[in-house]
C-alpha cells in the first residue's frame, strides 16, 4: 500500500512519519503539509517526496494517513475518498456532526477503507482486554477516568500549543478516546448529562443501549502527580480494570495500519471506521448541548 502523510506537526513528527517509513507492508510514498516548508523538511528526513499538489499526491497514492487538526480533517478526507484514497484517519475525526457525517458518507459512497486511530483499540493487552469484555456481557455500570497534564502547570506537553485544544479542551481530545473503549463494551449511548469540573475538566454520565450506566472524567489540566488514564467495569462477572497502557501509540499505529490494509483487502467495514466516529462526535456534540441547557441530551 502506498500511503503519503498529510500533517507536519508534533503528532505526525513523533508518531505517523517514523511508523510510515518502518512499517513492512507500507510504502511511505510522500508528505503534504499546510507550511511547505515544513512538508520539505520532514520529507527530507525521511528521503521521500514533499507534495504541493493535493490532487496529484492523491493519484499518486492508494491511501493518506492524516495528521491534521480536527477542523481540517474533513474536507481533505473527503477529497481523499472521492479520489479513492483508503483513509487513517485521526480522533475526532471532526468537531462538527454535519462535517462528520460528509466524512462517513464519502467513504461509503467511494467505497474506500477507513480507520480512525483511537490508540487503545489498537493497542496490545488493552485491546485483546476490551474483547474478552464485551464478550463476557453481563455490566452493570462503568467508571473511566481519562486525566491529561497537557496544560498543567509544569508540563512539557509537546500539544500544550495545539489551539484546537486551547478552544475544545478534553472532551474533544481525550473524550474520543474514553468512548472507543466504553462503547464496544457497553454498547451505544442513548443519553449523556454532562458537568463540568475545574479549568476544562467535563464529567459525563451516559445511559447505554443494553442497560447500562457508565461515568467518565475527563481533563486536559489535572496536575501531573494526578494524571492517568483508567477504567472498571462492575458486572455479574464482578469487577475488571482495564489494564494499565505498556505499548505507546507507536506500535498502535502499526496495528491501525494493518487494521487498514486488511480492510482495504477485504473491502469489510473496520470497528473503528469514520461511521463510528462520526457516533463519537455525535455523542461529544450531546455533551456540549448538555453543558449549555444543564440537562440530559438524548442522542
Amino acid at each position: 500500500m502506498r500511503i503519503a502523510l498529510l500533517g507536519t506537526g508534533p503528532w505526525a513528527e513523533r508518531v505517523h512519519a517514523p511508523v510510515l517509513a518502518e512499517h513492512p507492508g507500507i510504502d511511505f510514498a510522500g508528505v503534504w503539509g499546510r507550511r511547505p516548508e515544513a512538508a520539505a523538511a520532514l520529507a527530507g528526513a525521511h528521503g521521500v517526496p514533499a507534495y504541493e499538489d493535493l490532487d496529484r499526491l492523491f493519484a499518486d497514492v492508494d491511501a493518506v494517513s492524516i495528521a491534521l487538526p480536527p477542523a481540517v480533517q474533513p474536507d481533505l478526507a473527503v477529497r481523499a475518498a472521492e479520489a479513492g484514497c483508503h483513509l487513517l484517519l485521526d480522533k475526532p475525526v471532526a468537531l462538527t456532526v454535519p462535517d462528520a457525517r460528509r466524512l462517513a458518507e464519502a467513504t461509503a459512497r467511494n467505497h474506500v477503507a477507513s480507520v480512525v486511530f483511537f490508540t487503545v483499540r489498537f493497542g496490545g493487552e488493552q485491546a485483546l482486554w476490551l474483547e474478552k469484555q464485551a464478550a463476557v456481557g453481563g455490566w452493570f455500570t462503568a467508571r473511566s477516568d481519562w486525566l491529561g497534564s497537557v496544560f498543567a502547570p509544569g508540563s512539557e506537553s509537546p500539544y500544550a500549543a495545539s489551539p484546537w485544544r486551547q478552544e475544545k479542551g478534553a472532551l474533544w481530545d481525550v473524550g474520543p478516546h474514553a468512548l472507543s473503549v466504553l462503547l464496544p463494551v457497553l454498547g451505544d449511548a442513548l443519553e449523556v448529562t454532562a458537568a463540568a469540573g475545574p479549568r476544562d475538566t467535563v464529567h459525563l454520565v451516559l445511559r447505554h443501549t443494553g442497560g447500562a450506566s457508565s461515568t467518565l472524567a475527563l481533563s486536559l489540566t489535572a496536575p501531573v502527580e494526578a494524571g492517568g488514564t483508567s477504567m472498571e467495569l462492575r458486572g455479574t462477572a464482578g469487577v475488571a480494570h482495564l489494564p494499565e497502557r505498556g505499548e505507546g501509540p507507536v506500535r498502535a499505529l502499526h496495528g491501525a495500519l494493518d487494521a487498514l490494509r486488511e480492510s482495504a483487502r477485504t473491502g469489510e467495514s473496520h470497528p473503528c471506521d469514520a461511521a463510528f466516529g462520526l457516533r463519537v462526535v455525535e455523542i461529544l456534540a450531546g455533551a456540549e448541548r448538555s453543558l449549555a441547557d444543564g440537562g440530559p441530551a438524548g442522542l
